[in-house]
Order: C-alpha cells, then sequence, then structure tokens
C-alpha cells in the first residue's frame, strides 16, 4: 500500500510527485487545497519516499498502484495533479480508468518520449558512499560534484533520512533507478485518449513542453486547456507556488 498524507475533508485531490520526489514537496500547497473543501491524498509513489521499495517500475504498474489505493480508501470522482513523472502516471491513470477521474492537472510534462537527461543526477547520487558513514555536509560536498545547481542539491537532500544513529540513507530506491531509469522518459500509448476536463501546466522557463507538442496533446487530451506560469523552470509549483495554486483551484472550481 502507497503511503500518503491525507489532509482536509472534501472532494478526493490526489497529488503525485515527480522522479525522485516524495509527498513531503507538496505539503504546503497540500494544506492551501484542503482548506478549499478538498480532502488532499499527497501520494508518496512506488520507490520514492515512505512508500515500498520494488523491482518492479513502470507507468502500468504506478497506475495500478493508485488505482489500488483508491479502492482501499473507497475513492471515486477524483481530481487529480501530478508533476513530471507524476504527471505522466496522471495522464495514464485518467486515460485507462476515466471513469475514475473527474478532472485532470498535469504539470511540467507532455505525453511525449523524453530522452534519458539524469544522468548527472544519478552520477551523483551513486558517488554517494553510505558505508563511510557521511554526515548531511559530506553528502551535499559530494553532490556538488555533480550537481552543480542548488536548488537541485536542496531538493535530492530531502530524501535523506537517519536509518540509524549515525547512518544516513536516501529514502527511494536507487539501485531500481539505476536500472529502470529509462522507464522515466517512455512515452504513452498513442492511442490513448482522455476526453474529460485537463489543464497542462508547464513552465516558461522550462522544455518540457514545447509549442510544438501541443497539437499531439490536444489529440490526446482534447478537453484541455494549456496555462504557461512565466519565469519559471520544470519545478513551477515550487517556484512560483501562488500562482501554480491559483490557477489550478480555479480550475478545479
Amino acid at each position: 500500500m502507497l503511503y500518503s498524507k491525507i489532509e482536509g475533508s472534501g472532494k478526493p485531490l490526489l497529488i503525485l510527485h515527480g522522479f525522485l520526489g516524495m509527498s513531503d514537496n507538496w505539503k504546503t500547497l497540500g494544506v492551501q487545497f484542503a482548506s478549499e473543501g478538498f480532502e488532499v491524498h499527497i501520494l508518496d509513489l512506488r520507490n520514492h519516499g515512505r512508500s515500498f521499495h520494488s523491482d518492479e517500475f513502470s507507468y502500468e504498474i504506478m497506475v495500478q498502484d493508485i488505482v489500488q489505493y483508491c479502492k482501499e480508501h473507497q475513492l471515486s470522482n477524483i481530481n487529480i495533479i501530478g508533476h513530471s513523472m507524476g504527471g505522466k502516471t496522471a495522464m495514464l491513470l485518467a486515460a485507462r480508468y476515466p471513469e475514475l477521474v473527474e478532472k485532470l492537472i498535469v504539470a511540467d510534462i507532455g505525453p511525449k518520449y523524453y530522452a534519458p537527461h539524469h544522468q548527472d543526477i544519478l552520477a551523483g547520487l551513486n558517488a554517494v558512499d553510505f558505508t563511510l558513514k557521511p554526515s548531511r555536509i559530506e553528502v551535499e560536498a559530494t553532490l556538488s560534484q555533480y550537481i552543480p545547481d542548488f536548488g537541485t542539491r536542496q531538493f535530492l537532500l530531502k530524501n535523506l533520512y537517519w536509518q540509524e544513529p549515525g547512518q544516513l540513507a536516501f529514502r527511494f530506491n536507487l539501485a531500481v533507478f539505476n536500472e529502470k531509469i529509462t522507464e522515466i522518459g517512455v512515452p504513452l500509448p498513442a492511442d490513448l485518449v482522455f476526453e474529460k476536463p485537463t489543464l497542462f501546466i508547464r513552465g516558461g522557463n522550462s522544455d518540457y513542453i514545447l509549442d510544438s507538442d501541443v497539437p499531439k496533446i490536444k489529440e490526446q487530451f482534447p478537453n484541455v486547456r494549456i496555462e504557461t506560469i512565466p519565469n519559471s523552470g520544470h519545478w513551477l509549483h515550487a517556484e512560483n507556488p501562488a500562482l501554480f495554486y491559483e490557477l489550478s483551484l480555479s480550475y478545479l472550481n
């Protein structure tokens, strides 16, 4: 069963994080949505956060995890927000189970194929030797040799936890990500269509959704609206949370 943080009561709203993320990344926005009459379920997807680790890792299997989660919690007519990898999972869920999903919000990811581009991040994560019992400062020093961007390092360091006194570890399943990294970029099946209301929000400085991608998005999501958050990159919900929240809430309402 997937780990989740549940806030508020009312209409169910599921939030799915991106690759190497976790539910904690969405805590503040989750509380805001809950204050507007939503029962917010912020999930840790498999191999992430506090959810279980598994050798199986694909979009199809993550969709099955969420279907099972909804059954366990007796959720129906859900709204769902997904960022990046979570956005692709949300798209696939909506297209495979349209009776389950009422409205879909996708943050800065399209249904297309993405070439592997996490090599530096994985190299940095794999360079951390936990057998040496490094401190948090030493882990960051190792990561900084591979990942120059401070914000990205801080995002990754949120995954550090004390496995036992004096022993740090990452919460995510790095071994499986090393093996299955190409799964992150696979496209959605080209014939999948979701006809219910869909909002795509992209970052103005991000190259994840290009203008040239819009016709294909409209083909697979014919009832779509596309909004752009200016001066924001791929982590648009963290870079401009106020505008992200405003756009999402007005669409959900």
